[in-house]
């Protein structure tokens, strides 16, 4: 027996690229800046923690996208989550064509990865896997450090904006 959830209607005449996206649009995420040494950076949504032991994160980027080639030749990556207010932030680390880091304030950390100032948690880590699949990089890296106030709420990215979380209860 076949049934459709009462609230989607079958699709299936959308090749799968639009039906992943379509359906991904739905998905809440938070939003990261990747920093590389160079300086080099773009804003992500698919960071997610890989293990606790060994301590590896993860992060994909468009294989053609203008910060891949330092991804690709970094020793070193930082990933910085950010808070509600910094949607300015978000936007400007993923406008293709321009200088990222004008007016952004950043130190540069161990292995020249930039930290950016001010983001509610960061963390840098060595990469330890670079992996081509489908149209994309996959990074998985061994994690070397953290820091940040861990405190405010987040920023989170949803059907093609951006907005904040609010706990149910």
């Amino acid at each position: 027996m076949t049934t459709t959830a009462p609230d989607l209607a079958p699709t299936d005449t959308a090749p799968p690229a639009e039906l992943l996206r379509r359906t991904l649009r739905r998905h809440a995420s938070g939003v990261t800046v990747v920093t590389v040494p160079g300086p080099a950076g773009f804003t992500a949504t698919s960071f997610t923690s890989v293990s606790l032991e060994p301590a590896l994160v993860s992060f994909y980027l468009s294989a053609g996208a203008s910060a891949a080639p330092a991804v690709r030749a970094a020793e070193v990556f930082a990933v910085h989550l950010l808070g509600a207010d910094q949607e300015h932030l978000a936007r400007g680390f993923a406008r293709s064509g321009t200088d990222r880091f004008a007016g952004v304030d950043w130190t540069p950390a161990a292995g020249g990865v930039p930290l950016l100032t001010g983001v509610p948690a960061w963390l840098t880590a060595e990469p330890v896997q670079l992996r081509t699949v489908g149209d994309h990089l996959l990074v998985v890296g061994r994690v070397r450090d953290a820091g940040g106030p861990a405190t405010g709420t987040p920023l989170v990215h949803h059907n093609g904006g951006f907005g904040t979380f609010h706990p149910v209860s």
